[in-house]
Order: C-alpha cells, then structure tokens, then sequence
C-alpha cells in the first residue's frame, strides 16, 4: 500500500470514528448539552476553549482560485479540539485531502497534520476580555500547494476575546516558522487578524481583515473575509464564507462551508471547583 493510501486510509478510519461517536451519543438529553465554540469559518481564532471534557469536530471544505502556487485548489480539513481544562485545550488538525490544477495538470495529495495546544491566560469576565496563548507544530508535511500565507513548522499565536456592546471580537496575534523547499532557509513569518461578528435575528454574521508576511517570497498577503454562522442546535452549527485577497501575492478569492459539532456526551468527567 503507497503511502498516500495508508494515510488517507487512517483518516477515514478516524472520521469513520467520529461519526460512530456521534451516533452514539445521539440519545444524550438535549438540554444538558453545553454550546460550541466554533472556531471557523474565520481566519481568527477564539481565545475561548470549548466546554471541558467534550470533544468537538470542525469539519469543512476550501475551494480556493487563482494563487501563485495554483490556478484551482479544493480541501477538506478537520479540527478537533478537547479541553482537558478549563485553562487547557488539545488540538488536532488535519487535511484528508488537497486537489489543485496548474496549467493543464491536477493533482490530488494528502494535505497536512498539525497537533498543538491552547491555554487561557487570562479569564474574561463581563467587560474584561480573555487572553489566551496557542502552540502548533507540523507532524505530516504535504507536497500540495498552499494558500497565499503558505505553511509552517512550528507557530505561536497570542489569542484575544471579547465583546463590546453587542458586538463580539476575536484579535489574533501569530508568529510561524516557514522553511524553504529548495535552500531549507528558515524564515519567520508574522500575521494578524481582527474578526467582529454580530447577531443577525439566528444568524451570526463576521467581517474579517487579515494580513501576513511572505518571507519566503519578499511579499505580504491581505484578505478580507465575510461569513454567516447558524446554529442548527445548541452544539451544531453550519457556516459559510466568502474570503477575497487584496494584494497582488494573496489568493483572488476562497469560497468555505463547513459544520462545527460537539459530541453531546462528556468523555472526561470535570467539576469546577472554583
């Protein structure tokens, strides 16, 4: 079996999981099943951590036109998040699959797996918002290409949450390392994003604004992103959103859809105590 296959084959199998868990946790009473925390469809990222114990899953797909690397690019990516703690989140992030054309050829491969960490700082509370830290390092590297704000080997992200008279706000803060394929130069790569969202009567509605450096290439790339969240049930939510690059490095334009959902049943069993 080519490596590709087995790859592939080990993540259906974990999907393959998931969906069996959520199946069987379908029969949890509805009203004790904590919300989610979606941390997507924006580029930013919830200082937040979803409810301690469950495990939530935030599946979508990516289709992406007109970057230096691709004409068309699609994925499907995952995240799955646990917290451990009310102060510590595990992460998990992977892409089953990467399909891009160039010119006349296409091709499919299987995109990248990152593991990593989240910890609060600083609770929020009321007026005072929380401050949290982030830690991701790369497990699996793809020969798929990537977006305009390529990929890395390692980041550090400083993470800010909070909401001001109806309006809530999440300000990312990121610092990557990104290695070149063909010196093995390492370059530091530094992003911000500010994503501001709003209830519109169910729906959520954010705008967003990003910017990160392209060491590797001497450029930066800037987006602005749009998008709509519903929540189906408390712990299932569906989004969309439309993402438009602003310089002449950045990806004309990215099209998302995707599901959050949070397992109904605790898997580890945590009491506040204060």
């Amino acid at each position: 079996m080519s490596f590709n296959s087995c790859f592939l084959s080990r993540v259906s199998a974990l999907l393959s999981c998931a969906l069996l868990c959520c199946v069987t946790c379908k029969a949890q009473t509805p009203n004790v099943v904590p919300d989610a925390n979606p941390g997507r469809p924006t580029v930013s990222t919830p200082a937040t951590l979803t409810p301690v114990g469950y495990l939530q899953f935030e599946t979508g797909g990516l289709y992406a036109r007109h970057s230096g690397e691709f004409s068309t690019r699609f994925e499907v990516n995952e995240v799955v998040k646990l917290a451990v703690h009310e102060r510590l989140q595990a992460l998990l992030l992977i892409e089953p699959v990467v399909k891009s054309t160039k010119s006349s050829s296409d091709s499919a491969k299987p995109g990248e797996v990152f593991v990593g960490a989240q910890g609060v700082l600083m609770k929020g509370a009321e007026s005072r918002p929380t401050l949290s830290a982030s830690y991701i390092y790369r497990t699996h590297a793809s020969p798929a290409p990537e977006l305009d704000y390529g990929t890395y080997r390692q980041g550090f992200m400083l993470l800010l949450s909070g909401d001001v008279k109806g309006f809530h706000a999440d300000l990312n803060g990121m610092l990557n390392e990104q290695i070149s394929d063909e010196t093995g130069a390492r370059r530091g790569q530094f992003g911000q994003s500010l994503a501001v969202s709003h209830p519109v009567g169910r729906f959520i509605v954010s705008g967003e604004l990003w910017h990160f450096t392209q060491p590797l290439v001497k450029g930066n790339a800037v987006g602005n992103l749009w998008s709509a969240a519903y929540p189906v049930r408390k712990n299932l939510v569906v989004d969309a959103a439309y993402e438009h690059g602003l310089t002449s490095t950045s990806t004309r334009w990215q099209t998302t859809l995707g599901i959050s959902y949070l397992l109904p049943k605790q898997l580890l069993p945590w009491k506040h105590r204060g």
